[in-house]
């Protein structure tokens, strides 16, 4: 509940809200405290660079922004162009700290919800790991193939050597602009000075430079697929008029709801905190109608629901030049 709070009061105004004004004698001292953390990290980090070129996705805000599918989108298009990448990434909430794969069928509890989402629709192989410089390393020796790593969320894990870096905002942007734990930033704005391209899933923020380069990002809604059956598939047509519940435990499950009302669904919204561990019992409240929700959190609800439950895949439309800008940037490497 707490952390729900204090994204509302990060993101819906471009200020520090009145709460936090009160709150400031309190937290300002942690603020400082996470500023002087975050740059102790940097500075102690020994950087180890990988035998294959390395992309960060990441963020300097905290929760999701659209990481996931910008990293899928990115693995397809790298593998169309005739390079074979693997994919690392922490593994928020796993069990298990420790390097190893993923599998299209692990569990959540063990690899964490994301990079299962990643296993299955990039068909790339995927580890996880604190570490992602082991995990790196273990995956380039369980796949020698692999000539190229996306690490997905490692932005501040300043460990890892990396050839190219990319930072992803939704529509909430840099939210009142101020440092945990007044505001959502990791890192200060300034940092997208250093990275080499900021990707705004959905209207950028206009307090990011204007020589920082941008790119688009837009998450195009498919078909429905069945919970139980990912070979039924339907339309939003065939849903209207239903009664509908949403369910959503991404970092901003508005984006859901609102990308259910662009297809005409009127429904029941139930947000949950990102990264959520579902139970049968979260889920009681859509017994009467029809449950829709995204394929992060059907990672995590399968055989929890008793009634008709469909996920919504998405897909991530971005300019082809954020590749060419990759692919540049790989080529002076190997010049190098």
């Amino acid at each position: 509940m707490l952390a729900g709070w204090l994204q509302r009061q990060w993101f819906e105004q471009r200020r520090l809200s009145p709460a936090l004004w009160l709150l400031l004698p309190l937290l300002l001292p942690l603020a400082g405290l996470f500023v002087f953390l975050a740059w102790v990290n940097r500075r102690q980090a020994r950087p180890v660079r990988l035998p294959v070129p390395v992309v960060v996705v990441g963020n300097i805000t905290v929760g999701g922004a659209g990481k996931t599918p910008l990293t899928i989108w990115l693995a397809g298009q790298l593998s169309a162009g005739g390079w074979r990448p693997g994919i690392v990434s922490r593994g928020y909430g796993a069990s298990n700290a420790q390097a190893r794969p993923v599998l299209p069928t692990s569990s959540p509890a063990e690899v964490g919800d994301e990079p299962i989402l990643l296993a299955r629709r990039s068909g790339r192989p995927v580890w996880v790991g604190r570490d992602r410089v082991a995990a790196g390393q273990a995956l380039l020796a369980a796949h020698p193939e692999v000539n190229i790593v996306l690490c997905d969320d490692g932005l501040q894990h300043y460990r890892l050597a990396r050839d190219v870096e990319l930072a992803v905002f939704d529509g909430r942007g840099a939210g009142n602009g101020w440092r945990l734990p007044l505001g959502p930033l990791r890192e200060s704005l300034s940092r997208l000075a250093t990275v080499d391209a900021v990707v705004c899933n959905g209207l950028p923020d206009s307090r990011i430079a204007e020589a920082v380069t941008q790119f688009a990002m837009r998450l195009r809604a498919e078909n429905f697929y069945r919970l139980d059956d990912s070979r039924q598939t339907c339309g939003a047509g065939s849903l209207v008029g239903r009664k509908l519940y949403a369910l959503a435990g991404i970092g901003d499950p508005g984006r859901f709801f609102r990308t259910l009302a662009g297809l005409g669904l009127a429904c029941e919204e139930h947000p949950f905190p990102d990264h959520h561990a579902y139970s049968a019992a979260d889920l009681a409240f859509a017994g009467d109608g029809i449950l829709l929700m995204t394929e992060k959190d059907a990672v995590k609800c399968a055989g929890l629901t008793a009634g008709e439950t469909w996920v919504l895949p998405v897909e991530a439309e971005l300019s082809p030049a954020l590749i060419e800008l990759i692919l540049e940037k790989l080529h002076g490497r190997q010049a190098a």
